[in-house]
């Protein structure tokens, strides 16, 4: 009896997928970082200046400490990012993490070379539970008057033969106010959108299709862009109905979400960032139908799993702010805080094998 128990056990934890999106804040590799792209070195000289190796050091540690915490401390399985500078601050970052969790990961990455910045989306993943064919891989870019970010696909494949596909965003900024901005997030709600539809297109079985959308969105879940341009709605039984590419979107559950500061005080929050003493939900998880519905699809979202992350020490005690932020120098070293982490929290989700 107590044999059986352990391998149900045992089978029931491998049946659980946990992944999730992180906002790292500007992980730029140090000033001098050799492999940087000269007109993003050109661009970035201003705000790079002072950016030492034991500064970048520190990031990578402070990176680690709250991904390595998460999963119950074994680490994600699956992991997007955005805001990396290149493939091989994700290679440093992966070395500390295989030793806080013991795990081999792997990366998905694809230089985007119009945004203004040079900063990208990307994933990392446990190659031991999940393959990705490169063929699966896509950049789709969101096109305005300039460059901006990409929208990164890629399907995981497990052991079994079941996919998951996962899009990772980053929206345009609210740079200019969020008005005059907005039209740049609609296109890029629009994008997304029509990727969905095209997936759903492309599938053998559109009705076990599993995807997930993921991101900082730079806006929140009530926006025109995540509400009709994206397709995403706070409504579980629309989506479960609908015959068209529709996404449940799960940050409608954590508004309002309770933390502990680094100061040990339980504190409300208001957003998964703060900006300008207020807060909002930028950063988002959206499920295709077959992931919600009664369907013979792979996976399944686990109820109520969907969350904003947090370790304590990332949290600040200030009503004014939510995470503390490390920050770049802009030629001036004290902007920088070794003690912060980035100015979005992670969020997280739980996946369950159905089939």
């Amino acid at each position: 009896m107590w044999y059986s128990l352990t391998i149900f056990l045992e089978v029931f934890v491998m049946a659980q997928h946990f992944v999730g999106f992180w906002n790292v804040e500007n992980l730029f590799g140090p000033e001098d970082h050799p492999p940087r792209i000269p007109w993003v070195a050109r661009k970035m000289a201003g705000d790079l200046t002072g950016w030492t190796q034991a500064m970048y050091r520190r990031k990578l540690e402070q990176l680690d400490a709250v991904i390595s915490q998460m999963n119950a401390g074994n680490g994600p399985d699956i992991l997007g990012m955005c805001e990396v500078e290149d493939r091989f601050v994700l290679e440093d970052l992966l070395v500390l993490l295989s030793a806080s969790t013991g795990r081999v990961y792997d990366i998905v990455h694809a230089d985007n070379l119009h945004d203004l910045r040079g900063i990208d989306t990307a994933f990392i993943y446990d190659r031991d539970r999940y393959s990705v064919d490169p063929s699966t891989v896509f950049n789709h870019f969101v096109i305005r008057r300039t460059g901006t970010r990409d929208i990164l696909q890629a399907t995981f494949a497990t052991g079994d033969g079941q996919e998951l596909i996962l899009l990772a965003n980053h929206w345009p900024s609210r740079s200019g106010g969020a008005e005059k901005s907005a039209g740049f997030r609609a296109t890029a709600g629009e994008t997304l959108g029509y990727w969905h539809s095209r997936i759903r297109e492309e599938a053998r079985d559109k009705d076990r299709s599993c995807v997930l959308a993921l991101g900082d969105f730079n806006d929140d879940p009530f926006d025109p862009s995540l509400r009709f341009n994206a397709n995403s709605t706070r409504e579980h039984g629309d989506v479960e109905r609908a015959q068209s590419a529709k996404f449940y979107n799960f940050s409608w559950e954590y508004l309002i979400w309770q933390a502990q500061d680094h100061r040990g005080k339980d504190r409300q929050l208001n957003g998964t960032l703060y900006y300008a003493g207020n807060g909002n939900v930028f950063d988002q998880i959206l499920a295709s139908r077959p992931m919600l519905d009664g369907g013979a699809a792979g996976f399944k979202v686990a109820d109520g799993t969907a969350k904003p992350f947090f370790i304590p020490s990332m949290v600040s005690h200030k009503t004014s702010e939510g995470p503390i932020r490390f920050g770049l120098p802009k030629g001036d070293a004290t902007k920088v805080n070794l003690d912060g982490y980035s100015d979005h929290f992670p969020v997280v989700i739980q996946l369950v094998d159905a089939v």
